[in-house]
C-alpha cells in the first residue's frame, strides 16, 4: 500500500502521508515522499501544495526502532537521504502549506518547517524531542527552526525537547494560523487556493528571494532581488497584472499560466 498519496483539487495538490498508526518516517516512506515531491517539482499544472497527515496526526517523527538497529555509518546515510528529501520539499517552486493535526514531532515537525506556511489544529502538539533520546534533530530542525523563531527560542525547544501546544506555537511564530480541530485541511486548502490564483512566476521568485536572500547578506540579497524582479517583469502575468491595474484598479487581475 502506498504511504504517500497525491490528492488533486484543481491547481492544488495535497501530499497525504498515510502510514498508520503514527506516520513515522522509515526508509520506504522517505523514498515515496521523495518520488512524489520530484513529480510535483516538474508539474506545470500544480500551483500550490498542502502537506497533510490526516485528521488524527501530522507525523510523529522517525521510526526509532529502525534507527536503533543502525550503526553510525548506516544512520549517517539514512539521515542524509531524509535531509535531502525535506530540502526538496522546501525547494518546491510553488507555495507549500503544512496542515498540522495531532502530533508533529521530530522529523514530522522538521517536515512542517520545510513548508512556507503552517496551519495547526487548536489541539495540535509540536516539538523536537530528540535530545530526550540522547541525540539531536538531523533533518533541518537546528537550521530552519532558528531561522523561523530565532536562536534563543530555538535553543529552548531543541535543548529541552519540550512539546508546545498550538497557541504557544502561534505565539512563538512556529505556526501561522490556529483553527478548530477538524477544519485544518480545509483551512490549508483555502489558503493554498488563494495563492494558486496568484502569478506563479512572481510567487516562485518571492519564495526564492526570501529563502536564499536571508543567508547571503543584504548587498547580495538585494542583487538577487533585483535579478528576480527583472525576470518576473517580463512574464505574461506581469503584463496582465499591470494592464489590469491601469484599466480596472488594484486587486482585479486574473492570472494564468506563463
Amino acid at each position: 500500500m502506498p504511504r504517500i498519496r497525491l490528492d488533486t483539487d484543481g491547481p492544488v495538490v495535497t501530499v497525504r502521508i498515510d502510514h498508520p498508526p503514527m506516520n513515522a518516517f522509515d526508509s520506504a516512506q522517505r523514498t515515496e515522499l521523495a518520488a512524489r515531491v520530484r513529480e510535483l517539482a516538474d508539474a506545470r499544472d500544480v500551483r500550490a501544495v498542502v502537506l497533510y497527515g490526516g485528521e488524527r496526526l501530522f507525523a510523529a517523527g522517525a521510526d526509532i526502532k529502525a534507527l536503533a538497529a543502525m550503526g553510525p555509518e548506516e544512520v549517517r546515510g539514512w539521515n542524509r537521504a531524509l535531509q535531502r528529501t525535506f530540502d526538496e520539499v522546501a525547494r518546491l517552486p510553488m507555495p507549500v502549506v503544512a496542515a498540522i493535526t495531532g502530533y508533529a514531532l521530530g522529523g514530522g515537525m522538521e517536515l512542517a518547517l520545510a513548508a512556507d506556511h503552517r496551519v495547526a489544529a487548536e489541539d495540535a502538539v509540536l516539538g523536537q524531542p530528540e535530545v530526550q533520546l540522547g541525540i539531536m534533530p538531523g533533518s533541518g530542525g537546528t537550521q530552519r527552526l532558528v531561522r523561523l523563531i530565532g536562536p534563543s527560542r530555538a535553543k529552548n525547544l531543541l535543548m529541552t525537547g519540550r512539546r508546545v501546544g498550538a497557541e504557544e506555537a502561534l505565539g512563538l511564530g512556529l505556526v501561522d494560523e490556529v483553527v478548530p480541530a477538524g477544519t485544518v485541511h480545509k483551512a490549508a486548502l483555502r489558503y493554498a487556493r488563494q495563492l494558486a490564483e496568484g502569478p506563479a512566476a512572481a510567487l516562485e521568485a518571492i519564495k526564492e528571494a526570501v529563502d536564499h536572500g536571508a543567508d547571503i547578506g543584504v548587498e547580495a540579497g538585494l542583487a538577487l532581488e533585483r535579478a528576480l524582479f527583472t525576470g518576473v517583469f517580463g512574464t505574461r502575468d506581469a503584463t496582465t497584472g499591470i494592464r489590469s491595474f491601469i484599466e480596472e484598479g488594484p486587486g482585479k487581475a486574473r492570472f494564468g499560466d506563463d
